[in-house]
């Protein structure tokens, strides 16, 4: 009879063993079966202190998995992974295993987006591309660019980043501070600006912020790479007589400054406006840049061509004519202006 117990218990375990061995597989089968997708990736922005559930069902609902419960009762006990899971916007892919899904939950390496600032934006562009791109809060990114505070931390001569927010392409993390976006772009703007590039402004006698300001109104009036040293050199011809500049885009940040926006034509009344920006009104640089210039108008403003040359105007293709005497540069407003 004892014998008869004994072996009934055997098998009883044997078959539970065998039970637990088949299901063990099944399991495994399942975590390891890739989902049916095209391999398309998928970023998904995982919010911190989301929970396991919470999780499973955003990754669902994303369709990166099939079955959110399943998921989650494998990672929490059988993978016992529930308090190891990362936050962020991770990349996934619409034809991933069960394993694979959780290897990038328990890896949490951010997706990482590029962002392209072009030459000549304005901190309130800057802080609207970002945005657009879901990088940050335009208004907050705007406020904290302006912060006279934020500048001295950064080492900026200037009561703001205007001029000093380097373009250039960056890769960031969706929820990257603010700040630390800004101290990226300036810390671009900083390797460009050289010990040399100091000694020339030196030379120039023109301290860091009067260049950069000089070189903001370079990448604003022109577009033409071979101009830009031609231009620097009207305008430092004019510096040194103590003319006043006379250059419109100083006039539309004026205006921006003062009203919010531009609406596109420039009024009597904007070029007679008692603004530190006006450079109708004010002899002499405006007191900051009126944009973010990149490396080559900064170089222009610091070597800018000799030049008998006191005016520019547009031909209106973009080029400029240039003019040594006032005589000849009435002619030409006449010829594309009038």
């Amino acid at each position: 009879m004892r014998k008869t117990g004994l072996i009934v218990l055997v098998s009883l375990a044997a078959l539970l063993l065998l039970g637990a061995g088949i299901g063990w597989l099944l399991v495994s089968s399942w975590a390891s079966s890739p989902k049916a997708g095209s391999g398309e990736p998928v970023a998904v922005d995982i919010p911190r202190g989301s929970g396991p559930l919470a999780t499973a069902q955003l990754l669902a609902d994303r369709g990166v998995l099939d079955d959110p419960q399943a998921f989650y009762r494998w990672l929490r006990y059988v993978e016992r992974a529930a308090g190891k899971l990362k936050a962020g916007e991770l990349a996934f892919r619409d034809d991933m295993s069960p394993r694979e899904v959780l290897a990038v939950l328990l890896d949490g390496t951010p997706v990482t987006h590029k962002i392209t600032v072009p030459e000549g934006m304005r901190i309130d562009e800057v802080a609207a591309l970002f945005e657009q791109a879901g990088l940050a809060d335009a208004a907050e990114l705007e406020r904290r660019a302006r912060d006279p505070a934020l500048a001295r931390r950064l080492g900026v001569p200037h009561d703001s980043l205007e001029g000093f927010l380097h373009p250039e392409t960056y890769s960031f993390r969706k929820h990257t501070p603010v700040e630390e976006i800004l101290r990226a772009m300036v810390a671009g703007y900083k390797a460009v600006f050289t010990d040399a590039w100091r000694r020339q402004a030196a030379r120039l006698q023109m301290s860091e912020l009067e260049v950069v300001t000089l070189a903001s109104i370079v990448e604003k009036e022109t577009g033409v790479a071979k101009e830009r040293s031609l231009i620097a050199g009207v305008f430092h011809n004019r510096l040194k007589k103590g003319w006043k500049l006379q250059t419109d885009p100083t006039v539309i940040y004026a205006e921006i400054l003062t009203q919010g926006r531009f609406d596109g034509t420039i009024h009597k009344s904007d070029l007679e406006r008692d603004h530190p920006y006006n450079t109708y009104r004010h002899a002499g640089l405006p007191p900051g840049p009126i944009c973010n210039p990149g490396a080559a108008a900064i170089e222009a403003a610091l070597y800018p061509q000799k030049t008998d040359n006191m005016f520019f105007v547009s031909r209106n293709d973009g080029t400029h004519e240039f003019c040594p005497t006032l005589a000849c540069h009435n002619r030409a407003v006449q010829k594309y202006q009038r």
